[in-house]
């Protein structure tokens, strides 16, 4: 694009306040602009290019064609250039001069001849140079604009090619620029015309160069969002694998401008390594790599099952070390009990959590077997037909990952084992192999001693918990109520350690006589005699379970609820008592001022604190009988008058970023966009630059300073 007028011996430039205009796309008037203008030089140009390249500044047209203020200038549709200096002609009959004059002026034309041509040559350059710079310009930008297309939606970019070949001539990338050129792109048009023998636009190393750079800018983008909010929340999910390296999937929750609680899915940590190194390498990467503000990190979650927990934990613990206001919470896309059975690393535990996917998957097939596993469940539950009802409804919904999926596991296990053999066995022949094999796979997980006592064991275990997890994961009243009863909750789970003998023994008698009704037999597992073959030494199955699965299991759970329910959590969750239902619920108990004193470095003026907590109590706790007031924080956050409120808003932002609190489903659009890529996409597919293109398909895309930031990385145009 030219920043000057293209008239001939027109001054308009930069120092000129003169609005530049496009050549007009239709050809007609187009070619009427050319002849004009009095440039030969363009006439061979197409409509297109033109208008891409070359302007007109506004003295060529008439005043009244120009419409607009002295900021926003626009033609009219028909307006056509007519003003323009042209050399007027030497007249028959002009005087001759005398000789001196004629020297003198002999002697200036050659000095104009040369300034003219040293301008012209100028000018020439300039107009190669600044049309070449913005062609190459407008092909990256092109580029761009396919790949942010072809990411948003979740096209795969190289399509069917074989991954071995170094080549994008078949991908679908190569097809949308093959099919911008044959729509009239002269852009890609001239970049395929310079080299007709290469059959690509670009290789597959500058692709590469696009996408980490398209990344990077919307990290960025987002990176400035989130500054601007000043405090957020770091939550992981389950490590997922990518191109054959583990990668650790990593958000931000945050509480917007508008005091909206957002989550923004910010990427993949390389999660390759051990230990202590491990962790720092990690928070270096969020730190020095990403360019987050951890101190302004004030909280944490994290989502990682079996063998990876303990590195997890590693770097969990080295970011409370070093940022004690990052308070380690869990998760609210996930029931605290299934997070707390996920996170152990016992094969039995493991076992039940694996089974309870190949159970979630296998019913999504088809509803027909749903309606084969409710046929079942009214088998085993003939002269109770409410219970029945209600198991069917369960069943009904995703069961496995509700807060009380193992009480239901036991509940319907006879007739889960009933509904896959019936299955197997396919005597109608109504089911395909493939879920017939299925069916087969389940039964034998279903069929084993070691999954029956680890589920019973978990079911009565984790009751304990339960109520204590749906509240905590429930209303701002709940969530309340729940900070004040996690003693209780501590104190039967250490009643439980202290006798475990005696706990024990009922768990093993209720399994055993569970696995007596299916026909299991009760047996140690077939890995564990392995080992202890050699010794020759014989071990009771009610003493290995014992060892190897009560008493680790609930030391497990006791830890966990100490470390993810620490005091400045519990001091968190009480904070709730700032919503206004949680204040009409509890009129004659005004906020404890010890609570909200944990953001006191968050806040305003906390000088100001106590008065405005008292004020704020005042208004709230006085309400009339029937008067409708917000029962959520989300609710409280968007009051019109909480901003009359400074410190009472700024402690409310902060709790908003606590990944324990539950999204307004609007606000959540991140995570389950990261859920569907990761299952929709095929293994070979998937790209941690893309995958972040594509969940986060509302950032702004601002194709010009993509252009910009690959041009400043790779100044190189060889590499092109």
């Amino acid at each position: 694009m030219q920043n000057h007028c293209g008239a001939p011996s027109c001054a308009s430039g930069r120092a000129n306040r003169e609005p530049l205009f496009r050549f007009p796309r239709d050809p007609d008037r187009c070619k009427k602009w050319v002849e004009k203008c009095h440039r030969e030089d363009l006439k061979n140009k197409s409509p297109e290019q033109l208008y891409r390249y070359h302007r007109l500044c506004g003295k060529h047209f008439e005043a009244s064609l120009i419409d607009g203020d002295l900021q926003n200038r626009v033609l009219k549709d028909d307006a056509i250039p007519t003003i323009f200096d042209v050399p007027s002609q030497p007249q028959n009959g002009q005087l001759k001069r005398g000789k001196d004059t004629a020297k003198d002026d002999e002697k200036e034309s050659k000095v104009k001849k040369k300034v003219r041509k040293t301008q012209a040559e100028t000018k020439k350059d300039d107009v190669q140079t600044v049309p070449e710079d913005d062609e190459y310009k407008e092909y990256l930008k092109t580029l761009f604009e396919v790949l942010v297309l072809l990411g948003g939606q979740n096209i795969p970019l190289k399509g069917s090619v074989d991954d071995k070949q170094d080549s994008l001539t078949s991908s679908n990338f190569q097809a949308l620029l093959e099919y911008r050129m044959n729509a009239g792109d002269e852009g890609l048009k001239k970049k395929y015309e310079s080299d007709p023998e290469k059959k690509e636009f670009c290789s597959s190393a500058q692709l590469n160069q696009l996408i980490e750079v398209c990344e990077e800018f919307i990290r960025k983008e987002l990176l400035e969002e989130v500054s601007k909010n000043t405090y957020f929340s770091l939550v992981t999910d389950d490590l997922v694998k990518i191109s054959e390296e583990w990668l650790l999937p990593v958000f931000l929750r945050y509480v917007d401008q508008t005091n909206c609680q957002r989550e923004r899915f910010f990427g993949f940590l390389s999660f390759e390594g051990d230990g202590e190194a491990l962790a720092e390498r990690l928070l270096s990467q969020l730190t020095d790599g990403w360019g987050l503000n951890m101190e302004h990190c004030r909280g944490q979650a994290h989502s990682c099952s079996d063998t990876h927990f303990s590195k997890i934990k590693a770097f969990a613990t080295k970011l409370t070390e070093k940022y004690p206001m990052a308070v380690l919470t869990p998760r609210s896309t996930c029931a605290l009990n299934i997070s707390l059975a996920s996170s152990m690393v016992l094969s039995g535990v493991q076992l039940v959590m694996h089974t309870f996917k190949k159970i979630e998957s296998f019913f999504s097939h088809s509803p027909s077997l749903q309606l084969e596993l409710e046929h079942a469940i009214s088998i085993f539950y003939p002269d109770k037909e409410d219970k029945a009802n209600e198991l069917k409804e369960i069943c009904r919904t995703s069961w496995t990952t509700k807060h009380d999926a193992f009480e239901v596991a036991v509940d319907i296990l006879e007739s889960l084992l009933l509904c896959v053999d019936s299955v197997h066995d396919n005597e109608d022949m109504r089911w395909s192999d493939h879920v017939t094999h299925e069916a087969l796979e389940l039964s034998k997980a279903l069929a084993d001693f070691e999954f029956v006592m680890a589920l019973v064991v978990l079911k009565n275990t984790l009751s304990l918990t339960r109520a204590f997890g749906k509240n905590v994961q429930g209303s701002a009243a709940d969530a309340h109520l729940a900070a004040n009863s996690l003693k209780a909750v501590l104190h039967c789970l250490t009643e439980v350690s202290d006798n475990i003998d005696v706990y024990h023994e009922f768990w093993h008698d209720e399994a055993v006589n569970l696995a007596a009704a299916l026909e299991i037999p009760c047996k140690v597992p077939r890995s564990f005699l392995r080992k202890q073959a050699e010794s020759g030494a014989t071990v009771r199955p009610e003493s290995y379970y014992k060892e190897h699965l009560s008493v680790p299991l609930v030391n497990h759970i006791m830890k966990e609820m100490n470390d993810l329910f620490c005091e400045n959590h519990l001091k968190a969750l009480r904070c709730l008592s700032l919503v206004p239902a949680v204040i009409e619920q509890n009129k004659s108990a005004e906020p404890e001022e010890e609570n909200v004193q944990m953001y006191k470095n968050d806040i305003p003026n906390a000088g100001t604190l106590p008065a405005e907590l008292h004020c704020w109590w005042v208004k709230w706790s006085h309400k009339g009988k029937g008067e409708a007031v917000p029962s959520t924080l989300h609710e409280t956050l968007q009051l019109a008058d909480v901003k009359f409120f400074p410190n009472m808003l700024a402690v409310l932002r902060v709790m908003g970023t606590l990944p324990t609190f539950t999204l307004e489903s609007s606000c959540d659009v991140a995570y389950r966009r990261y859920k569907m890529y990761m299952e929709n996409t095929p293994d070979k597919f998937r790209s941690k630059s893309l995958a972040l293109l594509n969940i986060n398909y509302d950032a702004k895309h601002d194709l010009d300073s993509m252009v910009e930031a690959y041009m400043k990385t790779y100044p190189n145009r060889e590499s092109v």
